[in-house]
């Protein structure tokens, strides 16, 4: 994807997911990787909804803006750039701030746990319900490096999986098209309701 197609692409997919109440106010941030090698990332602090052609900017490898644009792009850059490292395939990175997602993140387990849901066909890879998949929770950080150095340990000790959750904050997921990520986070969605409800209902597992 050139960046004009990107640009294109994440001012739609901000507009969609905002809608969708899944990044309020000026919450989140999205990327795709360009053919170039370089990546397509929101700026910081835009409101996703309203995103327009010049809130998206084009970083280097390292995460380093391409010019002299005058907005910087997001904080959370280096977690984009974890995910383009660590899996040549990975084509773009969804990163989301639903209340169904921060609340999940708030469980006091290390991981969030499904299996022998027909949603999890969902996910790229999984043809059977008779699967499971496992939702890292990371705390919270602000240092950036140090956050994105314990998901790559994390990663390289458990395999990449489908998405992870930072405490407090919300959710990361990514796929090797905007429309496998999109898909993904719809499941993922459903997944934290589905778990929601079957706690409030006394119908989990303990």
């Amino acid at each position: 994807m050139n960046i004009d197609g990107a640009k294109s692409a994440l001012v739609q997919v901000g507009a969609e997911l905002y809608h969708r109440g899944w990044v309020p106010a000026t919450s989140g941030n999205f990327s795709v990787r360009l053919e170039s090698g370089d990546l397509a990332i929101t700026a910081s602090g835009k409101h996703k909804g309203r995103l327009q052609p010049e809130d998206i900017l084009q970083v280097d490898g390292n995460g380093e803006p391409r010019g002299s644009a005058p907005a910087r792009p997001s904080a959370e850059t280096a977690l984009h750039v974890q995910l383009y490292r660590r899996e040549p395939e990975v084509q773009a990175v969804l990163h989301t701030h639903s209340v169904g997602a921060t609340v999940a993140s708030n469980r006091t387990s290390a991981t969030l746990d499904f299996e022998g849901l027909e949603i999890l066909k969902a996910f790229t890879g999984i043809a059977s319900h008779r699967s499971a998949i496992s939702i890292p929770i990371f705390p919270n950080d602000q240092d950036m490096a140090a956050l994105s150095a314990a998901v790559d340990d994390h990663m390289a000790r458990h395999g990449t999986g489908v998405a992870y959750l930072i405490k407090g904050h919300g959710l990361y997921t990514w796929g090797q098209t905007m429309a496998d990520c999109q898909r993904h986070l719809e499941a993922l969605e459903y997944l934290f309701e589905y778990d929601r409800l079957s706690r409030t209902l006394g119908t989990a597992e303990p």
